[in-house]
């Protein structure tokens, strides 16, 4: 009985020991776990909701047209000495002195040649000369009828052309035809550029943009919007730095901006780039844009 009871306690004090330890470790792992497991939160780009001008467009493309122009056949036995033109006259200077008379600019304006052509009176050859008023750039465009509608006589425009595609030139439209091409069912406008600089050319391909039904509506960058099905969220973040999924209805897209017309308020912050770290109702580190 000694020897069965000896054997016993040396059972007893084995399991013993393994409980102690196995405790210990998962006391010991808990700790280390609370300790260095905690992550911090995420830092996001954070942005307010505020009002931005929003803007349906319709692309089109036209070619500019001076404000004024006109052409000059000048017979080289006419010339008193070598022709040599200026780029840029005033109204009432002299052009070219003739033998018999001079040519007057009738208007300010950019200097050129068009060609030089063989005379069909007397076969001697001559010189066409151009004179274009290039303040006033107009392009004549075909837009489709559907959008008929919506085109006034001063909606705005932008225009871009192939020599300089960086930058953009402001203008309206001037003028709207009073009816539909049934050939090509188009409508015919004519948009108007004040070309400050003169770096706008007469005969170049405009690429112009005609905004249409603008309005003030609030905004948030297009990085912000979340899609699940036909349904659209934001991240919208709490005074607690609280990330909560909202549910919001959009509108138009513009200059990576996307119109909001329901679910958040002007001020409202919202999380505008990462949203790949958030995850609904967690906390942020909001890192203001």
């Amino acid at each position: 009985m000694k020897r069965s009871t000896k054997i016993t306690s040396i059972i007893i004090i084995f399991f013993l020991i393994i409980t102690i330890v196995v405790v210990a470790r998962t006391l010991v792992g808990n700790h280390f776990a609370k300790k260095f497991g905690k992550r911090p939160p995420p830092g996001v780009i954070v942005t307010e909701v505020v009002n931005i001008n929003f803007s349906e467009k319709i692309d089109s493309y036209g070619t500019a047209v001076s404000k004024k122009n006109e052409s000059f056949r000048i017979k080289r036995d006419d010339l008193i000495n070598e022709l040599d033109l200026k780029n840029y006259v005033k109204k009432g200077e002299v052009i070219v002195n003739l033998k018999e008379s001079n040519i007057i600019a009738p208007f300010n304006g950019v200097l050129g040649y068009r060609g030089i052509t063989g005379d069909i009176l007397d076969s001697s050859n001559s010189i066409i000369i151009t004179l274009d008023d290039n303040s006033v750039i107009f392009a004549d465009l075909k837009i489709p009828e559907v959008f008929a509608p919506a085109i006034k006589k001063g909606l705005p425009i932008k225009a871009k052309f192939s020599g300089n595609k960086k930058k953009i030139y402001d203008g309206v439209v001037s003028a709207v035809s009073s009816r539909i091409n049934a050939e090509t069912r188009s409508l015919l406008i004519r948009v108007k550029i004040i070309n400050k600089n003169l770096e706008l050319i007469p005969g170049s391909l405009l690429e112009v943009t005609i905004n249409y039904n603008e309005r003030n509506s609030l905004g948030v960058p297009d990085t912000s919007i979340i899609l699940e099905g036909n349904k659209t969220y934001v991240y919208k973040v709490s005074d607690e730095n609280i990330a909560n999924k909202t549910e919001v209805l959009i509108g138009l897209r513009d200059s990576g901006y996307i119109e909001i017309i329901s679910g958040l308020n002007e001020g409202d912050n919202i999380v505008a780039e990462g949203l790949k770290k958030v995850r609904p109702q967690s906390k942020i580190k909001p890192i203001i844009k």
